[in-house]
């Protein structure tokens, strides 16, 4: 009796590891023969070549975009050009550090607010570009400032984000830093939107270096401070002796101080008062008071959080629906672990917990407490317990909570730079927020009109 063995289905003969074999050798030589290195050498040149040429398509769209662009508007204001120079009689050659840290001489006339048409000319030559960092003179750089020397690595513009980000007065941090942010996000689109952010920005009038360090604005006195300065003040007095109560000032704040005497009064007696939004920029121009920023609580509180990080100073959070101060703890120890977060707790509780929410904020030894009750109702909450819960430092935040919980979307940073965070707010919730910002800015704008005939302020 003889038996077939089947041997075709065995490991040894099956095509499937002979296939896998076959392929191995193939990559093998692919890698590591001459054929196969010479490939990968061509591959490399052409895929370096191709990036550099699609380099140069993009540079080359956007230069001939600012060519066009410039020689239209050259153009069309040539009769305006003409009739600024019969007047001035005279274009000013200012030296300039250009793309590749190369000297050119900027035109310009001598004065005026349109002095600086004559620049177009330097586009039209390659000196500049529609939308760059700001030009600079050799002075005006440090050689120890590697993060600014980034800006010669593209054209300087005649538009720049840092020019937007001071007239909308959120211009936090260094020109360093922003020139640092646009070369590594640039690109022709983007151009565009700052293109178009420049037009609501340039009503906004200029960014102020130089402000009186308090104003009397509309009856209360602001603290004309900058971000930083807001926060060093905060941190001073967060280790000092005295316990303080500071307050931000906005439109909807000045409209609420006309009719509630007491709120007036707590932001009169206040320790520090601090500029917030751009309507309060606007009615400082009105009124020919300069806001040096706007120093608002949502973008105080990360810089706060970061220098607090270098300190042993306790933060409590103390307001919004139940969860919501416990998200933002949360937020805050994945953002800045180093922070102690000394406590939190919800604002629903009622006069009679107040006691036990007074004990709980001073048990924890908290130097800074921030109250999220919305105006004016946490300024006054503050006023009547600043003695009672142990922190150096009370601010009322308003809807803080809301955005760094994650409840409330914080809008782009293109909308803040058009001064328009207002408006994406009320989109959020209309219903709720078109009294505040439609009937109330009218308001707050009408006040600061007749106080600007009346020349002078109430009292």
């Amino acid at each position: 009796m003889s038996s077939n063995v089947n041997t075709s289905g065995s490991p040894e003969n099956s095509p499937e590891p002979n296939a896998q074999r076959q392929r191995l050798i193939e990559e093998l030589n692919d890698r590591f023969s001459a054929s196969g290195i010479r490939k990968k050498q061509v591959h490399r040149r052409v895929a370096g070549t191709a990036w550099l040429l699609w380099i140069q398509l993009l540079s080359g769209t956007r230069r001939l975009f600012d060519l066009i662009f410039a020689g239209v508007l050259l153009l069309l204001l040539a009769p305006v050009l003409f009739g600024l120079y019969l007047m001035s009689r005279k274009v000013v050659r200012t030296p300039r550090l250009g793309r590749w840290g190369i000297e050119y001489d900027e035109l310009s006339f001598a004065s005026g607010p349109a002095r600086r048409l004559m620049a177009l000319f330097n586009v039209l030559k390659g000196d500049l570009a529609l939308i760059g960092p700001r030009p600079v003179s050799s002075g005006d750089v440090s050689a120890a400032d590697r993060l600014a020397w980034r800006r010669f690595n593209i054209r300087p513009g005649l538009i720049c984000l840092w020019w937007i980000r001071q007239r909308t007065n959120i211009a936090y941090g260094s020109e360093s830093e922003a020139d640092a942010e646009y070369v590594d996000t640039q690109s022709f689109w983007g151009d565009m939107a700052i293109g178009l952010r420049a037009i609501p920005a340039a009503f906004y009038g200029e960014g102020v270096s130089a402000a009186p360090d308090q104003i009397d604005f509309l009856g209360i006195r602001i603290d004309n401070l900058t971000m930083d300065e807001a926060v060093h003040t905060i941190l001073t007095r967060a280790e000092g002796p005295e316990a303080s109560q500071l307050s931000f000032v906005n439109a909807d704040c000045v409209n609420i101080s006309y009719r509630d005497a007491d709120y007036r009064n707590i932001l009169r007696n206040s320790s520090v008062v601090l500029a917030d939004g751009i309507g309060v920029k606007l009615a400082g121009r009105i009124l020919n008071t300069n806001i040096r920023q706007n120093v608002n609580g949502t973008d105080l509180f990360p810089r706060l959080c970061a220098e607090l990080e270098q300190k042993q100073l306790g933060l409590f959070l103390l307001g919004g629906k139940p969860g919501v101060a416990a998200d933002v703890a949360a937020w805050i120890h994945k953002n800045y672990p180093l922070v102690r977060v000394a406590g939190h707790r919800h604002g629903f509780f009622t006069p009679e917990e107040t006691p036990d929410v007074l004990a709980q904020i001073r048990q924890s030894g908290a130097n800074i407490l921030l109250v999220a009750f919305g105006a004016p109702r946490q300024e006054k909450w503050i006023a009547n317990h600043l003695n009672e819960v142990g922190a150096k430092v009370a601010m009322g935040v308003g809807g803080l909570f809301d955005f760094y919980s994650g409840r409330i979307a914080r809008a782009p940073q293109w909308v803040r730079e058009i001064g328009m965070e207002w408006f994406y707010r009320f989109m959020q919730e209309p219903r709720r927020m078109w009294r505040r910002y439609f009937v109330g800015n009218a308001v707050f704008l009408t006040r600061v009109v007749l106080s600007r005939l009346r020349g002078g302020e109430p009292k």
